[in-house]
């Protein structure tokens, strides 16, 4: 049955990319849809790109496994989309045309910022979406009850998702992305209903029965994160991270005006924020109804405690009800996953296509048929490096290895995106500095981290203690350091490139601007410049 789903599943949303791969033609279609689809859908695309299995499956267990810590990625998560709205939506669309580069070279007129812009997408996406296949992995070995192992689950994934954007693009990944959102939300909707019918329609019940299992202290921060200055970091890769995120960002193309933009995040908002909510119930009531250590037995990093807590609570292992609930969210999850793969890959494909291969190399004169034929190629060495990538990860979290992205997002491009719109006298050196400093330094820290440097693989579970004694960087998440050091390579290397300021064009050409970002004028040849 599980696999019947599944197929069911992959069949629809390979029916869709089919009948989208007729309405693609050209690179605008390819890319952002043309920049037809609506607010309403956009909004729920996001909502789809967003939760993904570090959300339903990562989120969820890291809640069962750890409490109050773990729900601290849900309320990061959903936080994050009040700095979306306010501060990069509009600007955003109303600068940009497929990518977070063509905004940074409106403003700063040097052809090298697109061109490390495009590494930095490449980069953020190729490492979110690690934690995506590394979840395919999990799942279709719980699927084929260890048949099929991660070692050739991963790879299947990696060819769906390759698949779904060489041949439909844009608009099939945002269809993609709806039909998932919509299952997701649905699935979790109805495991909420049903943990609430066990524990008398009561949260306060749920928690009590935590609190009886494990302790009062694990409904406290501390059983995860026992260096509070870790929760705070992670907290803030996770608010900060998501306006520098490129799949997201992205999706700010494919809508036809600022307005409608605005409109897709709040629509977004108010389905992420119900959905994260739910994670709540769901991990708390998998705390209680399966037990820590039947989760960790079924994966040592909690991925797997979404789909047996709807097999405990459509009826249990053995019975129809558990079998059918346990296919259910499985195969809703492997939506998720090919969902938000897709969204990756073309992120990443388009960046690559667009901004190194007809911006830079082509000085923008590419045509329509080449474009088509390197962003396919892209996509195919994209998803080749996540399938080689996600091997090497599988026995992560995902919700911490999408932690991780966020880290790069907020660190490398959030400084960039922020001076580019506000400071009058950044310039090109200090993007380039801050891209890639902030860049190198998340992935120093990273290497050098309680996540790298490790004894043995038991000391994740004998003592968070002996990782960081073995580490040279103590804390998991390199946040609270590498954002402020990313703000601070983009200063200075704005100082350093201020000798080659022309100090009155750059005021013209940062009113100009603002002007355009904020009004809309010119986005649509309406007004080409302002007095």
């Amino acid at each position: 049955m599980t696999f019947l789903l599944a197929a069911i599943i992959v069949a629809i949303t390979l029916g869709v990319t089919f009948w989208a791969s007729r309405r693609n033609t050209s690179a605008g279609d390819f890319y952002v849809a043309g920049g037809r689809i609506s607010a309403t859908q956009n909004g729920i695309a996001i909502a789809g790109d967003y939760m993904s299995a570090a959300s339903f499956l990562g989120i969820t267990g890291l809640i069962a496994l750890n409490g109050y810590d773990g729900f601290m990625y849900s309320v990061g998560w959903f936080i994050a989309y009040l700095t979306v709205l306010f501060i990069v939506a509009e600007p955003l669309r109303n600068l940009g045309k497929y990518t977070l580069a063509d905004m940074l070279v409106y403003r700063l007129k040097d052809p090298r910022v697109r061109t490390y812009a495009a590494v930095s997408t490449i980069v953020i996406s190729t490492f979110y979406m690690i934690a995506q296949v590394v979840g395919a992995g999990s799942l279709i070995s719980l699927l084929s009850r260890g048949a099929i192992s991660a070692d050739i689950a991963i790879p299947l994934v990696g060819v769906l998702m390759i698949v779904y954007v060489v041949v439909g693009g844009m608009l099939a990944t945002t269809w993609v992305q709806i039909i998932k959102a919509m299952l997701l939300m649905f699935a979790t909707i109805v495991m909420t209903l049903l943990i609430l019918t066990k524990f008398g329609f009561s949260f306060s019940n749920l928690l009590g029965q935590v609190e009886a299992k494990n302790g009062a202290e694990f409904l406290g921060a501390g059983v995860k994160y026992k260096n509070p200055i870790d929760l705070i970091s992670l907290c803030l890769a996770l608010v900060l991270g998501t306006a520098g995120l490129p799949h997201i960002l992205v999706r700010f193309f494919t809508v036809p005006t600022a307005q409608d933009a605005r409109k897709s995040v709040v629509w977004a908002m108010v389905l992420i924020g119900a959905f994260y909510v739910m994670t709540a119930f769901m991990g708390n009531a998998a705390n209680v109804l399966l037990g820590k250590d039947a989760i960790e037995a079924a994966n040592k990093a909690g991925n797997m405690a979404a789909p047996l807590l709807a097999e405990a609570l459509f009826g249990g292992a053995g019975t129809a009800g558990g079998e059918f609930g346990l296919a259910f969210v499985t195969a809703v999850a492997f939506a998720t996953i090919l969902a938000v793969v897709a969204g990756l890959t073309i992120s990443a494909s388009t960046s690559f296509t667009h901004d190194i291969y007809n911006g830079v190399l082509k000085g923008g004169q590419a045509s329509e048929a080449d474009q088509f034929r390197v962003a396919r190629v892209a996509t195919i060495g994209v998803g080749v490096v996540a399938i080689l990538l996600g091997l090497a990860a599988k026995t992560q979290n995902v919700a911490f290895l999408v932690a991780l992205a966020f880290a790069l997002a907020a660190s490398a491009n959030l400084p960039v995106i922020l001076f580019t719109l506000f400071w009058r006298r950044f310039n090109a050196t200090g993007a380039i500095w801050g891209i890639v400093g902030g860049i190198l330094f998340t992935l120093l820290l990273i290497a050098l981290s309680p996540n790298i440097m490790k004894i043995d693989p038991d000391t994740l579970t004998t003592g968070r203690h002996l990782i960081q004694a073995n580490a040279i960087f103590p804390l998991e998440n390199p946040g609270i350091v590498s954002i402020p050091v990313g703000f601070l390579f983009a200063y200075v290397g704005t100082l350093l490139g201020a000798s080659r300021r022309n100090a009155a064009q750059d005021d013209r050409d940062f009113e100009e601007m603002q002007f355009r970002a904020y009004t809309g004028a010119g986005t649509d040849g309406t007004v080409a410049a302002h007095d």
